[in-house]
């Protein structure tokens, strides 16, 4: 568990330069046109306090913050008249440009350690796969408001 805190840490510090890492995937990525309806600075803020608080996702496990806060940006995205689908990529962009750099900086000293690093992917699996699911939610919940307003 100690290497799982170290690398939360870890993610939590380098937060600004994931953040930005993202920005800039999301931004040249043929396959999110919409996220042009997107603001640049939201985009970069939301990712920020992804990263920047993980560790109050993953050791707080606090599930109803996280549907509240991933409810709240699918309603926002649809919102802004980004597809479902790509909005589920984003989240999921979001997840390998952290995987690619837990891989890029994450030094395994010992083999124990492997099993730190691989609870970790484990609860950072979980944790994507429910805002997804709750980004889904909170997406079809304003599909359904902008409907009642016709």
């Amino acid at each position: 568990m100690m290497l799982a805190y170290r690398l939360v840490r870890l993610i939590e510090t380098h937060a600004d330069r994931l953040a930005s890492n993202l920005l800039q995937k999301v931004q040249n990525s043929p396959e999110l046109p919409s996220y042009n309806n997107v603001p640049t600075e939201e985009l970069r803020q939301r990712v920020y306090d992804i990263y920047r608080h993980l560790g109050d996702w993953l050791m707080g496990k606090d599930e109803s913050e996280l549907r509240h806060r991933y409810a709240a940006i699918g309603f926002r995205r649809a919102s802004q008249h980004v597809p479902l689908s790509e909005l589920i990529l984003a989240i999921v962009l979001t997840k390998e440009n952290l995987f690619d750099y837990l891989k890029a900086e994450a030094l395994i000293d010992r083999p124990i350690e492997v099993f730190g690093e691989l609870e970790l992917l484990q609860m950072l699996e979980q944790f994507f796969d429910r805002a997804i699911y709750h980004a889904a939610v909170g997406y079809e919940q304003e599909e359904v408001a902008q409907v009642m307003q016709r």
